[in-house]
């Protein structure tokens, strides 16, 4: 990639900018390729900060087909791919301790993308990879990337690596 989607590390943080809907998208589905099942992504960010569209980025990666959308009323919704991608919008539940049964997606057997995961933070696995979004311009968004957990640390060592062709 050019020098405009430079990658800057700082302490086991990655951050890219994108600067169109077209980037996110291919960055998202990029990054399935070193997606696994039980993969956890903690999605953060203000209302249109690109969120929903990432997600459909690593759903496009997958395979699937449906349209993806906000399940920012039914919370959860599941979509069939090269594996399952299990998205999850939380922002209704903010404020709320009660137990769901998170941990069947966290631990199953696809992809768990979760939308304004601080809500839940105490129901997220210790191990997952946050990915703040940042509006940086008006169609330009800045991604950092922080992994937690040796397994997220290696993804993004090799992702970025790659991404960045260094």
């Amino acid at each position: 990639m050019g020098e405009e989607n430079k990658v800057v590390t700082f302490m086991e943080r990655y951050e890219v900018e994108v600067h169109d809907e077209s980037e996110t998208l291919a960055l998202a589905e990029r990054l399935t390729h070193y997606l696994k099942a039980g993969d956890v992504l903690a999605l953060e960010g203000d209302i249109g900060a690109g969120k929903t569209f990432f997600t459909k980025g690593i759903a496009k990666g997958l395979g699937i087909k449906r349209n993806v959308n906000s399940p920012t009323f039914t919370i959860i919704k599941e979509y069939v791919g090269k594996l399952p991608l299990y998205h999850m919008d939380v922002y209704r539940l903010e404020g709320s301790d009660e137990d769901l049964g998170f941990d069947e997606y966290f631990y199953g057997e696809g992809i768990t993308v979760v939308e304004w995961a601080g809500f839940i933070v105490d129901q997220l696995p210790d191990e997952r990879l946050t990915i703040e979004f940042t509006v940086s311009g008006p169609s330009s968004r800045k991604l950092r990337f922080i992994p937690k957990g040796k397994r997220y640390e290696q993804l993004c060592e090799e992702f970025f690596h790659e991404y960045t062709g260094d």
